[in-house]
């Protein structure tokens, strides 16, 4: 009893030492990202925190699965070091005996990856996906800064303004270039205001010149005008449009499940819970240290054995997704096949088994 305690105790301050520099990492790498994303005109500036807050919230789960498995290969390697192992051993416990205080540990961190990878990951995917479509559906206007040159939505047009008008909806000395196709035009107005016609908004121009010229044709046009309205977008920039399979819930992919995409993503998920029962095992059985390989050997086998583990994740997702491959199979294949290769792994050092051993069994009499 006072072994398991000691070991739990431990297991807890290396969980929580290894999930904070994870974090860290990781929110820095997302920031990183996210500020790219900002540059580029995809996420807005002022959302820039909390799009890297809901992304580091979708990645818990393997944050969490990464620092458990980590926990308990450190933790065990830096046993078999000190030779509390070799007391254990003496004492007439085996190797598998020591599954169920890790389990009683690890049960708590499943539960909560189970949470976040059933519940919390679509959610939070749902948020970034609003807040990135709210900013890309703004209407051109919206995009201009004043005294600054802005380019559109679809990158079609570039427009000046100087927006030094009292009213938000109305401008002064206004430029607009735009290039569709062959044809290029550029316009220039004295001032401007917004309408909305039939549902769609419009930018009417007055007291202008408009430029026109076509690569097909030679030649340039030249027209001035009282006023011109150009459309900048609908009325209202919540237009409804399907949600991407990583935001729809559990119980939504659940109920179709015919659609391959939606078993793919209900396989990722479901693969994030079961891998954190997988690495739990998969730990006690990697856990060693031989003097001769250094005492990281261990620790960089388990980290090589994660890397593949969630690389055949994806690439199972993908194979689902492209109908190749059943949910069903796949989940046999690779969470019920690692289940059982660390648990023959598990037998194998828990009985002390050696080739030569088992050729010695099969041998008859």
């Amino acid at each position: 009893m006072l072994f398991d305690s000691s070991i739990r105790k431990e297991l807890a301050r290396s969980f929580g030492a290894t999930l904070v520099v994870l974090v860290t990492v990781v929110m820095t790498m997302m920031l990183i990202r996210t500020l790219g994303q900002a540059s580029r005109g995809s996420v807005s500036p002022s959302d820039v925190m909390l799009v890297m807050g809901f992304t580091v919230l979708g990645q818990l789960p393997i944050i969490l699965s990464l620092s458990l498995f980590v926990a308990v290969v450190g933790v065990l390697s830096r046993m078999y070091r000190d030779s509390e192992m070799v007391i254990w051993f003496s004492g007439g416990r085996g190797l598998i005996s020591l599954l169920p205080p890790l389990l009683r540990f690890a049960w708590p961190v499943m539960a909560v990856i189970a949470l976040l990878s059933l519940g919390v990951w679509p959610w939070a995917n749902a948020q970034i996906q609003e807040l990135k479509t709210r900013y890309e559906q703004r209407s051109d206007i919206d995009r201009i800064a004043p005294g600054e040159f802005q380019e559109s939505a679809n990158g079609s047009r570039v427009f000046f303004i100087d927006k030094d008008a009292p009213d938000t909806q109305v401008g002064n000395n206004i430029f607009i270039a735009a290039s569709n196709g062959p044809k290029e035009s550029v316009t220039s107005a004295r001032s401007a205001r917004l309408e909305i016609r039939q549902g769609e908004r419009f930018a009417l121009l007055s007291q202008g010149q408009r430029l026109e010229s076509s690569s097909d044709h030679p030649g340039l046009k030249i027209s001035e005008f009282v006023e011109y309205g150009t459309r900048i977008g609908g009325a209202s920039a919540s237009a409804t449009e399907e949600l991407a399979v990583k935001t729809r819930a559990t119980h939504e992919l659940l109920m179709q499940p015919a659609i391959p995409a939606f078993q793919a993503e209900l396989g990722w998920r479901l693969g994030l819970a079961l891998a954190a029962i997988n690495f739990v095992i998969l730990g006690l059985a990697l856990a060693s240290v031989n003097p001769r390989a250094g005492r990281s050997g261990s620790m960089l086998f388990a980290l090589l054995a994660f890397v593949v583990y969630y690389n055949l994740m994806t690439l199972g997702q993908s194979w689902i997704g492209a109908g190749k491959l059943g949910l069903l199979s796949f989940m046999l294949l690779l969470h019920g096949g690692t289940l059982i290769m660390a648990g023959i792994i598990l037998a194998i050092r828990h009985n002390h088994w050696t080739p030569r051993h088992l050729w010695t069994h099969r041998r008859p009499a």
